[in-house]
């Protein structure tokens, strides 16, 4: 019987010491699911981030057309007597139509899809209720169904009559009706005498209208079925080809108003739909040779896109772009060279063989160069967070060695070996850590794309399983023992050369990445991996040194006061600063990375925006008006347009008149002077040329210039077409000229040149139009009519005669739609409430590690009097030095990073403009976590009060502790 009483006892035993185990296991289980888990998924995760990147990117780039265009002009049939109305152009369009959707490389996995096919003819004279009007006829195999006709229907495909379908917007402005008829006479389409019926008015603003009607304009019925082996055409054309079309043909959705007394004699230009049949009547009566253009949209899905969003996978896939024409114009035609003669055919009519036009391996080139550097911000955020939650992973080591260092002592004294205890705790860890690495691989492999990194994972769950055994052996080794909690003779010294190595360490990665670089390979990099960490002991490093001193001072100053809370806190809290290293360390890393990434998102939202406007230079900017003046004359007439400027630059070889030396090739800038300053009066080219007074009255027959590496009195000549013309530098170029908007245009569609030459365009009359490499007209107006300004010049880029107009307002938004920057902000908010959540796991844990003494202290002086209020005061003041100084410290390292990283993030490469874009720190972010940090302070030393105030003084202070 007595054997058996003296077994219960040890049983209970037992059971309270797995019992106390059980909060570490299950804490040490959890961080080893999420560390392993994060270092696993982070290279696929990276190409899942940057796959989605890239499918934002080509969906943003084909918003106006699609990414690749093929064009061929073709005759009226051969046949002279064959009936032009019989003929079927969407049938005989229908054969190319596979051929070009069929040579798509398979490795696109049916990416490349038709979008579109359009025939455009000239313009024909017509006249209707509001005047003269200048009618394009458009067929469009995307065009609206019978769903999008408010009125009547769309042009039947089968008839032997010109009917033709205009918008609502076209019908009010040129007072059109139902039934209408309208003679055509010839116009930039000679030869045409027919009459067009008006069957149907469509809403050009409903994006939902259905297309692939049995009776549409286009040939959604047939040219449907030729698409539909490599998927989703009829999906992309339904969905939103009707929108894409006013898009690119702006004045299908609404007219254009010629000025008063136009030179073209015309009072409106607008575009109606027909169908097939009508384009070949007209082309075989005018005998014109009309142009047919297919449009392929490039639509990949995710894990396509993220197998070509990396370095490598970009390469291949511009390679497979550029081969793709080559094979569908061989498919189509054979290997003819291209030499304006009719050498193929579509259906009946001589063809040509197939061009093609491509701004996606550009739009590639640029997306590569910007998520090289996204990748460093994303490594970045997964770095910072598997070191927080390393370092939680420590602190709860500490807590646990803490917890048992009097029973693993005792243990030493009976006999024990410290290796051995902590051999043991290892296995009691080792199931913990093993459920943790399982779940954690589960987790990363749930995830759809490439396969884990079990190296990774392992390595990660190898470190956080060994935190445990080690600090465990280093608290029990025999040096540990003998001096127990006090110090050694060298403690000092050790810690100088430890904060010593750390510096030089942190340095040293900072220069190593500025030198190298990031990998080029996907997945973390190991030096950038290293940085987060090596930055965040360098900053604890200082801190710990720099902080103790002025919180010493104010301890002073409190001695001199009544009272012994503020002292007690304050002397306690400079004594213990090196205590808080390891939090501090915490507390700075995941500040750090909160504040960099919030930084990095302000900045890059931000410069994109500055960067587009830029790019616009005013409120909207027409490029290339000296070879359009009749389209700049129209734009400049549009309601809302108050203000007009003229920009024009000039490629010139100056040579110094006196000694004949070269200045150097340059770029000869002028623009209206005067119209400049009273449309933007803060713009410092208008400022600098009314400060040298070169907008005032001309005189002589010098050019008078600003110049950049000139002085004041110099002489240049510039030759052009043989007739020397000279310059005279009236002084030197001011260098906020350089980034001025209204020269961002020209700038960033000309090639880039050291130097530059600002004059008045009244000085650059004797220069020709044509000579001038590009010009610009700046409109200014705070409330322009976009559409009319769409209806003259359409955003989609293949017509480049007509030249480009950018508008701000777009811009603007396009780059505030950017799919990159949302990709960074959502990869960044994620790893940084996963490593706040780990921090204030770490922070808890940090503060159950030091309540103990902390309790002490205030079961001292409660024996003394003090009462309840002064104890939470006590509790307070001791804490806050620590997050005052995580605070100031983390939110400087994260300001700082972008500038320590230096060429390994070049935010420049995101926002394009003249130079680096201005910071734009995330001030909510900061103060938010500043705030919560300092919230949970306050909830923790409420809590520890009142749990001191439920515990008896007998419960904390106990003879024979010195651990205070």
């Amino acid at each position: 019987m007595k054997a058996r009483r003296s077994v219960r006892p040890l049983r209970w035993v037992a059971v309270r010491e797995v019992r106390a185990e059980v909060p570490l296991l299950v804490c040490l289980a959890v961080l080893v699911a999420l560390l392993t888990a994060v270092a696993a998924a982070g290279p696929g995760l990276l190409d899942r981030l940057a796959g989605r990147a890239l499918a934002s990117r080509l969906e943003q780039e084909q918003q106006v057309e699609p990414g690749v265009l093929f064009s061929a002009r073709f005759e009226p049939a051969d046949s002279a007597d064959a009936d032009a109305w019989a003929s079927d152009l969407a049938e005989d369009l229908l054969p190319v139509t596979e051929v070009i959707a069929n040579a798509a490389p398979d490795a696109l996995n049916g990416g490349l899809v038709h979008d579109s096919t359009r025939v455009e003819l000239p313009l024909l004279r017509t006249v209707a209720g509001a005047g003269e009007v200048g009618l394009g006829l458009v067929y469009a195999s995307d065009a609206p169904g019978r769903g999008a006709y408010v009125e009547g229907r769309p042009p039947a495909r089968s008839g032997k009559r010109v009917e033709i379908a205009v918008s609502t917007r076209t019908r009010d402005a040129l007072k059109l009706r139902l039934g209408q008829e309208l003679p055509l006479s010839p116009g930039a389409l000679d030869k045409v005498q027919a009459t067009a019926v008006v069957v149907g008015f469509f809403a050009a603003d409903d994006t939902d209208a259905k297309s692939g009607d049995a009776d549409s304009t286009g040939s959604k019925g047939a040219e449907g079925k030729g698409a539909e082996g490599k998927g989703g055409d009829a999906k992309s054309a339904g969905v939103a080809g009707g929108d894409r079309l006013w898009h690119e043909v702006p004045l299908l959705a609404g007219p254009s108003r010629f000025p008063p007394r136009s030179a073209a004699g015309l009072d409106w230009e607008a575009r109606a739909l027909v169908a097939p049949g009508t384009v070949t009547a007209l082309q075989a009566q005018a005998g014109a040779v009309l142009t047919v253009t297919w449009g392929m949209r490039l639509d990949l899905d995710a894990r396509t896109a993220a197998r070509f969003a990396g370095e490598r996978g970009q390469g291949e896939l511009q390679r497979l772009l550029v081969r793709y024409p080559d094979d569908a114009r061989s498919v189509f035609c054979g290997d003819i060279a291209d030499f304006g003669g009719m050498f193929c055919e579509i259906g009946p009519h001589p063809a040509s063989t197939l061009q093609h036009s491509t701004h996606l391996p550009d739009a590639l080139t640029d997306f590569g160069r910007q998520w090289r550097q996204g990748r460093v911000v994303i490594s970045f955020a997964l770095a910072s967070l598997l070191v927080v939650g390393l370092l939680a992973a420590a602190v709860t080591a500490l807590l646990a060695v803490r917890r048992s260092l009097d029973a693993h002592r005792l243990k030493r004294a009976r006999g024990a070996s410290a290796t051995g205890l902590a051999l043991a705790r290892a296995l009691h860890t080792a199931p913990a850590v093993l459920l943790g690495l399982a779940a954690g691989i589960a987790a990363a492999r749930s995830l759809p794309g490439p396969s884990p990194a079990y190296g990774q994972a392992l390595l990660v769950a190898g470190l956080v399983w060994l935190l445990l055994p080690a600090l465990t052996w280093h608290s029990l080794r025999d040096r540990s023992v003998r001096t127990g909690d006090g110090t050694g003779p060298f403690a000092a010294g050790r810690r100088l050369t430890a904060e010593a190595v750390v510096l030089l360490l942190a340095a040293a990665g900072v220069v190593a990445l500025r030198t190298r670089g990031t990998a080029a390979e996907a997945g973390p990099d190991p030096l950038l991996a290293a940085v987060p960490a090596l930055l965040g002991l360098a900053t604890v490093a200082v801190l710990v040194r720099c902080y103790p001193l002025p919180v010493r001072i104010l301890a002073r100053f409190s001695a001199r006061r009544r009272g012994v809370v503020a002292l007690i806190a304050l002397s306690r809290a400079a004594k213990e600063a090196p205590a808080r290293a390891l939090a501090l360390l915490v507390l700075v890393v995941t500040l750090a990375g909160a504040v960099f990434g919030g930084f990095v998102a302000g900045t890059l939202a931000e410069g994109r925006r500055e960067a587009a406007g830029w790019q616009v230079g005013a409120d909207a900017s027409y490029l290339g008006a000296h070879r359009s003046p009749a389209v700049a004359e129209r734009l400049a007439q549009v309601r809302g347009v108050r203000e007009t400027v003229s920009v024009r630059q000039l490629r010139v070889d100056p040579t110094s008149a006196t000694s004949g030396s070269r200045y150097g090739i340059a770029s000869l800038v002028g623009i209206d002077g005067a119209g400049l300053r009273a449309a933007a009066p803060h713009s410092p080219a208008a400022r600098a040329l009314d400060a040298a007074g070169l907008t005032g009255p001309q005189s002589g027959t010098d050019i008078r210039v600003l110049a950049t590496g000139a002085r004041a009195g110099d002489r240049l000549t510039i030759t052009l077409h043989g007739r020397k013309m000279p310059l005279r530098v009236v002084g030197p170029l001011p260098d906020d000229v350089l980034q001025d908007p209204a020269l961002g245009p020209l700038r960033g569609t000309t090639p880039s040149r050291e130097r530059l030459l600002l004059a008045d365009n009244r000085a650059l009359t004797a220069i020709g139009a044509s000579d001038f490499e590009g010009s610009s007209l700046l409109l200014y107006g705070p409330h322009l009519d976009v559409q009319t300004l769409r209806s003259l010049v359409p955003r989609a880029g293949h017509d480049t005669a007509v030249g480009e107009l950018r508008i701000r307002s777009e811009e603007q938004a396009d780059a505030t739609a950017d799919g990159m920057i949302s990709v960074l902000r959502d990869a960044h908010t994620t790893c940084t409430a996963l490593a706040v959540l780990l921090a204030l796991l770490a922070l808890v844990l940090e503060l159950l590690l030091s309540a103990e003494a902390r309790g002490r202290t205030t079961a001292y002086l409660r024996t003394l009097g003090l009462g309840g209020r002064a104890t939470t005061g006590l509790h307070l003041l001791q804490l806050l030095p620590m997050v005052v100084a995580a605070v100031a410290g983390g939110t400087a390292l994260g300001l700082t990073l972008p500038a320590l990283l230096g060429p390994a993030l070049d935010l420049r490469e995101f926002t394009g403009g003249p130079a680096a874009p201005t910071p734009h720190p995330d001030l909510l972010l900061t103060a938010a976590l500043g705030a919560g940090l300092g919230t949970l302070v306050v909830v923790a030393v409420g809590v520890e009060t009142w749990i001191g105030r439920r515990r008896g003084l007998g419960a904390v202070l106990r003879l024979g502790r010195n651990g205070d």
